[in-house]
């Protein structure tokens, strides 16, 4: 434990700096730090693979994956779909027998019934003589043969067994493993980046600070620069271009074409180390036990 000031009983409040400090000694307490930019997932990324993207496409939401990476998603998925549904046939399947068996035990006691109804010509004979007694209702649960109906754990005949749980009807939608909304494969649009071209720099694409521009203004892209991939042609451009250049005329700067709103998807960013420019507070969290004071 920190001391208080300079002797131990000099201070009669425990402070919010010694509670922390002491904390972070002993192993305590939620740590709470901010997330620095080597940790954060870069703009021209995969959402599934976190890694540089080799053939990208964006869904309507804005987020980036990597072709491959989103149709082996896809697959994964309807291998599921398909497994669930197999498991929801075999169980209906399953229990369409078991009301047939019976509807089948049913029918065959009411034959049986009719059946010795129809052969006595006199029913159970009565006896007139037998004196009449009124027995009062127990209240016991065991009363009226309901001891073979109720559970016992003492009895291993009679211990309750939990039923297994029945199978959902499986949904065939397939969802965006970053919005949760329907996925569709045919509305994936290809993203085209431009990538810089310098000379001087000999280094690989992926090794380099700066790899891709604004296809209209060549300004650098990066996770600090809002971009936007215009539908029609798949080019990447920044926010700033697209307010100032494209929506002055609503046409494309490239290829002279019509564009409307529905034609700019804003591109997902991951986020920088600068809380002015990411939308939500990028902190990490680890719960540990909490010292009570």
């Amino acid at each position: 434990m920190t001391r208080h000031a300079r002797n131990c009983t000099a201070g009669a409040v425990y402070t919010y700096h010694e509670k922390k400090k002491d904390a972070e000694a002993s192993g305590y307490g939620t740590e709470r730090q901010r997330l620095g930019k080597d940790s954060i997932k870069s703009f021209d990324c995969c959402c599934l693979t976190l890694q540089p993207c080799r053939n990208p496409v964006v869904s309507s939401d804005g987020f980036l994956f990597d072709k491959e990476a989103i149709l082996e998603y896809v697959i994964t998925k309807k291998n599921e779909i398909s497994r669930k549904m197999k498991e929801y046939e075999k169980q209906k399947k399953k229990e369409e027998n078991e009301l047939a068996e019976l509807a089948a035990a049913e029918r065959s006691s009411r034959v049986n019934n009719f059946l010795k109804t129809e052969k006595n010509i006199v029913s159970s004979p009565v006896n007139a003589f037998k004196p009449t007694t009124v027995e009062k209702p127990s209240v016991s649960n065991m009363a009226d043969g309901r001891a073979k109906q109720l559970p016992s754990f003492w009895i291993p005949s009679m211990t309750p067994q939990s039923k297994k749980s029945a199978v959902p009807k499986p949904d065939k939608t397939i969802l965006c493993p970053m919005s949760g909304k329907p996925l569709k494969i045919k509305d994936l649009i290809d993203v085209k980046f431009t990538e810089v071209k310098d000379p001087d720099d000999k280094k690989s694409l992926i090794v380099k600070e700066n790899r891709y521009m604004c296809a209209v203004t060549h300004d650098i892209l990066s996770n600090s620069v809002p971009c936007a991939v215009l539908r029609t042609t798949g080019d990447v451009v920044t926010m700033e271009c697209v307010e100032k250049i494209i929506k002055k005329d609503w046409i494309h700067p490239l290829t002279s074409e019509k564009i409307t709103e529905k034609d700019i998807i804003q591109l997902q960013r991951g986020g920088t180390g600068y809380s002015t420019t990411n939308t939500n507070e990028l902190e990490a969290k680890q719960y540990r036990p909490v010292l009570q004071s």
